[in-house]
């Protein structure tokens, strides 16, 4: 198996926006996010205005980074799942699949038993749509159908430069 780029189509983003829109309301959380381990934002639901999405992405992908690193110190290969209690507001983080991140941010209209319950159903559906999603970029690549077979360096240079 070699790790592709993952593409992904309107159709495959629309599907996950669906999952994540149902867990804002079966899990009653303010917000959810899926984001990749590099810290990129791949979709977000509910209700947080005004949250600094890029950066919440890249701070969600650094704790996973660094717990995954104290879970090796004490000889596990990783904790999947992750809960940090605040005054008003609580975060759930689990991981789905090999390369996702689920983080679910709730308060006291939620509680921890049902966000896990929640999550514990739409993970299985996201893991189940992020394989879907890279086995077609695997097929993609093999074949030589990325959109983004053609597109150079060269490309991407004289698109930035003045």
């Amino acid at each position: 198996m070699f790790d592709t780029q993952l593409v992904m189509l309107e159709d495959d983003h629309r599907r996950i926006a669906a999952v994540i829109e149902r867990l804002v309301r079966d899990a009653n959380a303010k917000g959810i996010y899926i984001v990749d381990k590099n810290g990129q934002l791949i979709a977000e639901a509910g209700e947080m205005n005004g949250v600094d999405s890029t950066s919440l992405a890249s701070l969600t992908a650094g704790c996973i980074a660094a717990t995954g690193g104290l879970a090796k110190i004490v000889g596990e290969e990783e904790f999947p799942t992750h809960f940090h209690q605040g005054q008003r507001d609580n975060l759930h983080i689990t991981l789905v699949g090999n390369r996702m991140i689920l983080m679910v941010v709730f308060d006291e209209r939620s509680s921890l038993g049902l966000v896990r319950l929640r999550v514990k159903k739409a993970g299985s559906e996201l893991a189940r749509l992020f394989e879907e999603i890279k086995k077609k970029s695997e097929q993609e690549a093999m074949r030589g159908d990325s959109p983004f077979a053609e597109i150079t360096d060269d490309d991407i240079d004289n698109l930035f430069s003045d």
